[in-house]
């Protein structure tokens, strides 16, 4: 089960930095070279700051959102069907080529048993893409040397902020996937981050950070993807 939407849609109108924004964006490069054939499942899109640009790439894109207040930002498009639904009650009657859950499974309180419910939405050759935080980002694990955490899997203000039950590492993931009978295709990260978010919205904005230190920092994720700021995994039946 997961808490419901609504209770946390109010950091995403106002607690959303642009480089949030950005990561999502990341991701969604990092995601694409797996997408396959012509139709999605977007599984918590938000406001829709992954969907614009999935939209680009499939023919139909079902989004599912449990926030109606976020899913009614997300413009409306030709191509996109729109759905308010928490997750257990979704029942979609089609299986979907791929699917993909972004910054969802953390905020799940039984998260093998939502693996085993989406399985059954896959099509047998379908691919289903997974990315959460990371608990082994350089950023976690400098903060524990400065005594800000406890361990990198305890939760921080941010964590609490958006409904987190946990925070994830490769192996973890893995862990949860398997138990819910999926065969793991590929691992990846995204961003190398060494700050918080907001310190590098900060230093974005103040000009410390530029295009190619970003981009840098985006092309390693490809090499130390084990502490990127966030992981994902490619799924299939």
């Amino acid at each position: 089960m997961i808490a419901h939407p609504d209770k946390f849609a109010g950091f995403y109108n106002n607690g959303l930095l642009d480089f949030d924004r950005r990561l999502a964006y990341y991701a969604y490069q990092q995601f694409k070279p797996y997408f396959k054939n012509k139709t999605c499942l977007e599984l918590g899109p938000a406001t829709g700051y992954m969907t614009c640009h999935l939209l680009n790439d499939f023919k139909e894109v079902t989004a599912v959102e449990g926030s109606l207040n976020l899913l009614e930002q997300i413009p409306d498009h030709p191509s996109l069907v729109k759905v308010h639904s928490l997750f257990e009650e979704y029942e979609p009657g089609k299986k979907f080529d791929t699917i993909i859950m972004s910054h969802v499974l953390e905020h799940i309180f039984d998260p093998v048993a939502l693996l085993k419910r989406i399985k059954g939405w896959l099509a047998d050759e379908g691919v289903f893409i997974v990315g959460v935080p990371n608990a082994k980002s350089f950023h976690r694990l400098a903060a524990v040397e400065m005594d800000l955490l406890k361990t990198i899997y305890t939760l921080n203000d941010r964590d609490r902020a958006v409904g987190h039950y946990r925070v994830y590492d490769m192996d973890t993931l893995q862990k949860d996937a398997e138990s819910a009978g999926y065969k793991v295709i590929d691992t990846g990260g995204i961003f190398i981050k060494f700050l918080t978010n907001k310190q590098i919205d900060d230093a974005l904005n103040k000009e410390f950070l530029n295009e190619a230190i970003m981009d840098a920092y985006f092309k390693l994720s490809n090499v130390f993807k084990e502490n990127s700021a966030e992981i994902f995994l490619v799924l299939g039946q």
